[in-house]
């Protein structure tokens, strides 16, 4: 095989005829036969891809095609450096030979290699390549990238350059092909939430072309051509739109974020928002900053300055690096991973400045999170439609599992805590028709079974029939605030965002008796409307006006409904009522307690249920850390059932109170 690769000579066991080095010893790697110990070596020496022996070849195929499977097929290799990292460097002919063995392996396991640095070191030369497998149309990898930053920043007007590779001129043409609503295009602001894309081939190279009549993409072209999609998801900017925003950042599952930056305007506005949203979230952050062609550069330098002190400072503990050269993408790329780096670079859309070094990280961008391919399907909704001649359809994200065309699956949970089993009738990836999607992928459902699009929410879940089908009205969490103007106390309601969930919730108790600025605090939360299907671990958001928390959820209340977890309603007077202990003065009234009555308890003569002062936070009474829940449907039928008396009659009953007390009239 050594011959295969670099000819008679053999340059593991033949060392260069230089004068000034000296002969290579032998050294296990190519013995005949080996041991245990000498089976790692062939692993980890710096000259294990030189000349192996059929052993040795096969062992580093088996540890490649491993590397592949868990880089979800992709993998950086450097050449001429041992696995411990203790020596490196190799000379050009090694290199040369160490790079014929990796191309060997990398065509048996149908990828493609790509250089992407040489570099010098003291002992010699290292190279850092690009493997990547050759994908399917179906199966190419796909990596979510948040775009967020203050407005004005040139979100969507740098999207359009990527993604249709045509420069803007200025004055905000390149965005007008993202917009999605005719007030976006008057306005310049992006509103919703828009999705576009970016396709990289097996070796790097960039597929998009746009159509040449209609400037748009054709993303089944894309997809096919691919075997990496980036997709952007380009979020507003606005402060009117914030929901908005922290929608996108949740409930579309970004494996990274893209902070940008306006350098003539620089950190302003919403910037420091999302920043501390991404790091809540523990989305690794780049930065990218724009319109370098139209700042001077003492402003650019002033910016630059400023932002790395925000990225350094106790709350990011970043490491800022700014990307000038293709060695500088490499090496942040490389040690992306670990979110303590955060790349900075400066772009400009009118002259194309810096545009593929920002290309090139992105291609190198690889996905952090193990979606558990092998454990039961589960798909979160985060959009509804309903498609003439093909009924409901759902889109959203893959959290986990394999869902195929005419799978059953459970939809869940409803209004009730219910779930409805549904089949697949066809599934489309990025516009295109797949039969299959794993973990991780993005996909829209069509409905086999007819379920009205009213029926469907965002947040709802479609799980594998052999999952728990679990509803939670309460959850616990470990929340930070990280602003509030007062206090926070029990009773306070804000939106609470769980992934694709988005729902007002009440706290109903907390482990201190007040929450302000920089609190943590363990907390009880109840959703008002719906329960919803919930995770232990879980990266929650707590909003409301300018109030933010964040925190993960601890504990989950599953299947207790609103009944078993609430008091129960109050009934007021000493009638027939048996709703619990005396109320207060304001208390709630009793529903059948007919006559209009003086004192304590008095009746309700209409019979309503009212909410006890617990749930409303009224004076009068002791005020637990408890919201009574709305009326069960039963107890609405009983109180509108309950009799009026006319006028006449009712001046009648009042006559017959003594001493303060009610004597009942049953009726039958």
């Amino acid at each position: 095989m050594c011959a295969a690769i670099i000819g008679d000579d053999c340059m593991g066991i033949q060392s260069p005829k230089t004068p000034d080095m000296p002969p290579m010893k032998m050294t296990a790697l190519f013995a005949p036969e080996m041991t245990n110990g000498d089976t790692e070596n062939e692993l980890t020496l710096k000259t294990r891809l030189v000349c192996p022996t059929d052993h040795g070849y096969s062992l580093l195929q088996r540890q490649l095609a491993e590397r592949l499977e868990t880089g979800n097929g992709e993998v950086i290799y450097t050449i001429g450096q041992g696995a411990d990292g203790s020596s490196s460097g190799l000379t050009r002919d090694e290199l040369d030979a160490s790079l014929g063995t990796l191309s060997q392996m990398a065509m048996s396991l149908e990828s493609d290699i790509v250089l992407l640095r040489e570099r010098n070191v003291t002992d010699g030369l290292l190279g850092d390549y690009l493997i990547r497998k050759i994908a399917d149309e179906e199966d190419f990898q796909e990596v979510r990238v948040a775009v967020v930053g203050n407005v004005d920043a040139g979100k969507s007007t740098l999207l359009g350059v990527l993604t249709h590779g045509e420069l803007d001129n200025g004055r905000g043409l390149a965005r007008l092909k993202l917009f999605r609503h005719k007030h976006e295009m008057e306005s310049g602001r992006t509103s919703s939430v828009g999705n576009d894309i970016l396709g990289f081939d097996s070796k790097g190279n960039v597929v998009n072309q746009p159509d040449t009549h209609g400037g748009g993409l054709d993303w089944m072209h894309i997809c096919e051509s691919s075997s990496k999609v980036i997709t952007f998801i380009d979020l507003a900017g606005h402060e009117k739109y914030l929901k908005t925003t922290v929608f996108g950042m949740t409930g579309h599952a970004p494996d990274f974020g893209m902070l940008m930056i306006g350098s003539n305007a620089g950190i302003i506005g919403m910037t420091k928002e999302h920043l501390g949203l991404a790091l809540a979230l523990s989305v690794p952050v780049f930065v990218v900053v724009t319109k370098i062609d139209m700042c001077p550069p003492n402003v650019l330098q002033d910016t630059l300055k400023l932002l790395q002190r925000i990225l350094k400072s106790p709350g990011c503990r970043k490491i800022p690096i700014l990307v000038n050269t293709k060695e500088d993408v490499v090496t942040t790329a490389t040690n992306f991973s670990s979110e303590r780096v955060c790349p900075i670079f400066q772009v400009s859309n009118v002259t194309g400045q810096n545009l593929e070094l920002l290309k090139m990280f992105l291609n190198l961008l690889n996905t952090r999170v193990d979606w558990g391919i092998s454990e039961p399907a589960e798909f979160q909704i985060d959009e509804t439609y309903s498609v003439p001649g093909v009924g409901t359809v759902v889109s959203g994200t893959t959290l986990r599992g394999v869902i195929q065309i005419n799978d059953s699956l459970s939809l869940g949970p409803d209004g009730h805590g219910n779930y409805t089993q549904v089949i697949i009738k066809s599934i489309h990836r990025k516009r295109m028709p797949v039969k299959v999607v794993k973990g991780g992928q993005t996909a829209s459902f069509a409905l086999k079974k007819q379920i009205k699009r009213s029926h469907v929410r965002k947040g709802m879940v479609m799980i594998s029939l052999s999952s728990e089908q679990t509803a939670c009205w309460e959850f616990e969490g470990e929340i930070l605030v990280l602003h509030h103007p007062t206090t926070i106390s029990c009773h306070y309601q804000a939106m609470v965002h769980v992934g694709s969930i988005r729902q007002t919730a009440s706290i109903i108790h907390m482990d201190k008796a007040h929450l302000r600025t920089g609190d943590k605090a363990t907390v009880l939360f109840r959703f008002i409307k719906n329960p919803e299907y919930l995770h232990p671990d879980a990266r929650m958001v707590f909003r409301e006006g300018k109030t933010k928390a964040v925190g993960k959820i601890t504990k989950i209340y599953p299947n207790t409904s609103a009944s078993e977890t609430k008091p129960k309603y109050q009934k007021g007077g000493k009638g027939r009522g048996t709703g619990g202990p005396k109320p207060p003065d304001n208390g709630p009234r009793g529903p059948r307690s007919r006559g209009r009555h003086k004192g304590r308890g008095r009746g309700n003569r209409s019979g309503e249920y009212r909410r006890s002062s617990e749930a409303s936070g009224g004076g009068g009474g002791n005020t637990t850390a408890t919201a009574c829940p709305p009326p069960t449907e039963q107890q609405t039928l009983t109180s509108l059932d309950a009799p009026r008396l006319p006028q006449s009659r009712q001046h009648e009953e009042k006559s017959k109170t003594v001493n303060g007390e009610d004597k009942e009239m049953d009726k039958t």
